[in-house]
């Protein structure tokens, strides 16, 4: 049975995209589908105007803090963000970011200061954000700066992508592509998997987490004649944590670890680069993986896809992420 400690904080997202949408919708299957409580931190008018609009019966409660528990399920709580939000559906504004900035802050807040057991972001428009001066390249990293703030401690997020039949994290973000090798240290690798291995045990309750480390080139490099990263930066951080007798392995040719098989074999992989780890888990279970921030000092989880602008006025989205986002915020361990 749920209590007051297991209220979700959600930030409502781009509201031109199909977030507030979800939201409403997960809302209406939070009995069936087992969902414990949770508060939007958003413009309840917004809200209210988008079930009308898409013929959703959700009463929408305007609440303070103490008074979500008991406004859920009956009602869908939300606290108010100072900035309100314009409703216009699969048209972005550079006027809504300042609330959508606002919305991410006040539910981090809510978490940090206890008052919350978990974060759960909607997809944000990035280059919308930009344009009003945001300078983060994305959520993780945003998360990761309030984080700093809140604790005066440095922070490193670490992004893992979360599906029923594999996990991914990319060692390497949002970066282009010609940075990534570059980016990739010997420091850089050790410390995402020391994050993993700690969260994985920690709030995951996985004993000895078993960890796939891909290389960067074609083949892992092949003995140094597809690159020498492989067995220069990785295979030394591989030895290393197998020395100190974690459940290591690698580095392995990326285009053979994600198979059935191959995925048996471990509880995470890490990849190098972003799409190295977003292709086959998105892959395999789109609407059911979950975007998870490591190495924060709370738990935030985020449905694993964009805003989806182009069907924003349909009617038409799926919630299957955000309620498996819901979900797997309540299940881990704080």
């Amino acid at each position: 049975m749920a209590s007051k400690r297991d209220i979700l904080a959600v930030s409502i997202g781009e509201p031109a995209g199909i977030g507030p949408e979800i939201i409403l919708k997960a809302w209406l299957s939070s009995e069936k589908e087992g969902i414990n409580p949770f508060v939007v931190f958003g413009d309840p008018a917004l809200l209210e105007r988008r079930a009308r609009l898409f013929g959703l019966t959700v009463p929408i409660r305007t609440c303070k803090p103490e008074e979500v528990f008991d406004a859920f399920p009956m009602t869908l709580p939300v606290i108010p963000i100072e900035n309100k939000l314009s409703d216009n559906p699969g048209e972005l504004e550079v006027c809504n970011a300042p609330g959508v900035i606002e919305s991410i802050e006040k539910a981090t807040e809510a978490v940090l200061t206890g008052q919350a057991k978990a974060l759960v972001t909607l997809p944000i428009q990035k280059h919308n954000l930009y344009e009003y001066g945001f300078e983060h390249p994305g959520h993780t990293e945003f998360l990761g700066a309030l984080s700093e703030k809140h604790t005066g401690e440095k922070i490193q997020p670490v992004m893992m992508l979360a599906g029923p039949e594999l996990r991914t994290i990319p060692v390497t973000g949002h970066i282009a592509i010609n940075q990534v090798a570059p980016a990739i240290t010997p420091e850089l690798v050790e410390s995402i998997a020391r994050i993993t291995i700690h969260d994985l045990e920690t709030r995951f309750g996985i004993d000895k987490p078993k960890i796939a480390i891909a290389g960067l080139n074609p083949h892992a490099g092949e003995n140094g004649a597809m690159g020498k990263e492989d067995a220069a930066i990785i295979a030394p951080v591989v030895k290393k944590l197998q020395d100190e007798g974690f459940a290591v392995t690698g580095p392995h040719p990326a285009d053979t670890m994600f198979n059935k098989n191959a995925r048996e074999k471990y509880d995470v992989a890490l990849a190098m680069y972003h799409d190295q780890a977003l292709i086959p888990v998105k892959t395999i279970a789109f609407d059911e993986t979950v975007n998870v921030t490591l190495g924060l000092p709370f738990m935030r989880t985020s449905p694993d896809h964009g805003t989806a602008l182009d069907i924003a006025t349909k009617g038409i989205a799926n919630p299957s992420s955000l309620l498996a986002a819901l979900k797997l915020a309540n299940e881990v361990k704080i």
